[in-house]
């Protein structure tokens, strides 16, 4: 853009500004406080907009990049402020409009383009690796390998189980039983809702990895209508060991570790 159209804008920004803020819609807020950041938030991309026009790209981006952060964090829609762009950007391009010719309109336009979709990239970076660091978070807490006795630990599994899931269920356990260095392993699917034959199959995939690193697993949690389901599945579990709750599965883990539970005497 170039700078005499830089020079018209700037000059004239206290004027956009009151111009701008009587034209952009207030968002709803439900406190003082939450208006004033919108109020602030706004003034940041005032900043930006009319402040910042001798600013270098990078420099631009970087300012974007962090008034997209704030957005995401704080929940505010872009789409008002994407709005309130488009609103800023009709009352210079009027103005503009009668001051010069259509190629320094051209390169204003490409500027604002530039605004808008750095920001909208911004906001969509930072809400992936927003996602990114949740869905992280929740596969390292929502699988863990629990030792409960010295080379007993149990894994409890909590809802429907897919492929991606399965992956990190066995990546965990396997990383657990090195870790805690467990004999007997118990996985309980009492927190499974279903069992048809891709779950199943993940579990049964899940069972067989635990033997092959030299620990004994057993397989606990299996209500009534799951046994029916997988009996009418045709799915062979003969060769696991199971148990109808977590109780009995500890009880015999402790069988195979060599351990009893004694009851002592009252005092």
């Amino acid at each position: 853009m170039s700078s005499s159209v830089i020079d018209f804008i700037y000059q004239r920004k206290d004027h956009y500004i009151t111009r701008w803020k009587a034209d952009f819609d207030p968002l709803a807020f439900n406190d003082a406080q939450s208006e004033a950041l919108a109020d602030e938030l706004k003034m940041e991309m005032i900043d930006i907009l009319l402040n910042d026009l001798y600013t270098e790209e990078q420099g631009l981006e970087a300012r974007l990049r962090r008034l997209a952060d704030r957005l995401i964090h704080y929940g505010f829609p872009l789409g008002n402020f994407i709005r309130g762009l488009h609103s800023l950007r009709r009352l210079l391009r009027n103005d503009l409009a009668v001051e010069y010719a259509e190629e320094s309109l051209m390169e204003f336009e490409a500027r604002m383009d530039d605004l808008v979709s750095t920001l909208v990239d911004e906001s969509a970076k930072t809400r992936e690796n927003i996602i990114d660091s949740q869905n992280h978070a929740l596969k390292e807490l929502s699988v863990p390998l629990i030792p409960v006795f010295d080379d007993i630990s149990v894994m409890a599994l909590i809802g429907t189980i897919d492929t991606t899931r399965a992956q990190h269920i066995m990546e965990n356990l396997l990383e657990g039983i090195v870790e805690h260095r467990a004999q007997v392993v118990l996985i309980d699917i009492t927190g499974v809702p279903v069992v048809d034959t891709m779950v199943a199959h993940h579990i049964i995939k899940v069972y067989e990895a635990v033997r092959l690193v030299g620990a004994q697993c057993i397989l606990v949690g299996i209500r009534p209508e799951i046994a029916q389901t997988i009996v009418n599945l045709g799915i062979d579990l003969r060769n696991f060991s199971t148990k109808s709750t977590l109780q009995k599965g500890v009880e015999a883990a402790m069988e195979i570790t060599n351990r009893e539970i004694k009851e002592l005497p009252r005092a």
